[in-house]
């Protein structure tokens, strides 16, 4: 990795590098002045050097302007999809984690180089650890306004606010991005959220192929149960998302249940509206949602049909409850291929000659591979 330290040895005061490892789309602190050309502009500048007797070169103070591809989504973003249960999309959300200015140790190296004896109180960071931090402050702040919503209605309440991101820049589509890009001042007034209790948890872990014993080192509880440790889909969780994972060369069909809470006006009605790719039916019943007060709980099912698919990277579309007064509460819907010989997330016998006992599933899982990526 060039870090621009040579150039300190040598008593430089600058460095022009050109190192195929840096991405265009978030940049490095150097211990001198920097820039990072393209192996195309290498070349050039490699001309211009070796065809003039005293070639100089300045390095100019970076300057703003609008970025006409944001919001996208950075090239060192993990991708989805869920490798141990797939029925559950993944990432859930996008937020800002690129090029932010954040406080920084005054005794750790300000630059990549790790002698760089500098002290500063503030840097450029790229990250998980900025977005993070952006997404737990929306959370706090969506706390902050409705300090008795669980932690699933706060989740629910910033994915399905929001803001929609392009899919002609990204290529993962949903597997990129999840829900869209936060919008912590919308998800203050979601209209209705996707809550979910301990018992919808303890279901989906017992469907996992959790038994009794591990599940309660889950929950701390000796009165947690699984009455059945058969692994089933997730399609009954009530998450936000909608991900059908289709074994390859088999028909789409799927149904899901999800329950709503009315968290906006007293009386209000949803109409739901949906978009899939033709070759996708999607039907949801009810398709209207009559409330008369606020905290009323309305269920609902979706249905996915279609044809027989394979090597089907990603097909991804929404469904949106409208009501009329501003609210609307978009989950995103997706399908695509897995492996064929597995059974909602876990292999069977015929795909592996390792022992397969409930906790080695998500691991061999995650080692086999998923189809359906660009």
């Amino acid at each position: 990795m060039v870090t621009g330290s040579d150039i300190l040895i040598a008593n430089g005061v600058g460095v022009i590098m050109s190192d195929s490892f840096y991405s265009v789309d978030f940049a490095f602190s150097f211990p001198v002045p920097a820039t990072v050309i393209s192996n195309e502009d290498r070349v050039k500048v490699l001309n211009y050097i070796r065809t003039t007797e005293n070639p100089t070169a300045t390095i100019l103070v970076a300057q703003g302007w609008k970025d006409v591809v944001a919001a996208s989504v950075v090239s060192f973003s993990s991708r989805g999809p869920n490798p141990i249960t797939p029925d559950i999309l993944k990432p859930d959300i996008t937020a800002p984690g690129v090029d932010i200015l954040a406080a920084w140790s005054p005794v750790a190296p300000p630059s990549i180089d790790y002698k760089d004896t500098r002290s500063v109180n503030f840097n450029i960071i790229s990250g998980t650890s900025m977005s993070c931090p952006h997404t737990s402050a929306a959370a706090a702040y969506v706390k902050a306004g409705h300090p008795n919503w669980s932690p699933a209605a706060i989740k629910s309440a910033l994915m399905t606010t929001a803001t929609i991101m392009d899919p002609r820049k990204h290529v993962d589509l949903e597997f990129s991005y999840g829900s869209g890009q936060i919008n912590p001042e919308h998800a203050l007034n979601p209209g209705l959220v996707y809550n979910a209790s301990e018992a919808d948890y303890i279901n989906f872990l017992c469907k996992q192929g959790y038994n009794t014993t591990t599940l309660r080192m889950i929950t701390g509880s000796n009165s947690s149960v699984c009455n059945s440790t058969t692994p089933g889909r997730a399609w009954d969780l009530n998450y936000p998302t909608f991900a059908l994972a289709v074994e390859d060369g088999q028909p789409i069909q799927g149904v899901f249940t999800r329950t709503v809470t009315n968290v906006g006006n007293s009386y209000s009605t949803y109409t739901v509206s949906t978009y899939m790719p033709y070759s996708v039916s999607i039907t949801v019943e009810p398709s209207v949602l009559t409330f008369s007060k606020i905290g009323e709980m309305k269920t609902f099912t979706v249905k996915l049909y279609g044809p027989v698919i394979a090597q089907q990277p990603i097909m991804s579309g929404a469904i949106t409850w409208k009501d009329g007064n501003g609210h609307e509460v978009r989950s995103p819907v997706v399908v695509y291929n897995i492996l064929p010989g597995y059974e909602y997330g876990i292999p069977t016998s015929s795909m592996t000659t390792q022992k397969t006992d409930k906790f080695e599933g998500p691991s061999l899982y995650h080692k086999t591979g998923i189809l359906g990526r660009h």
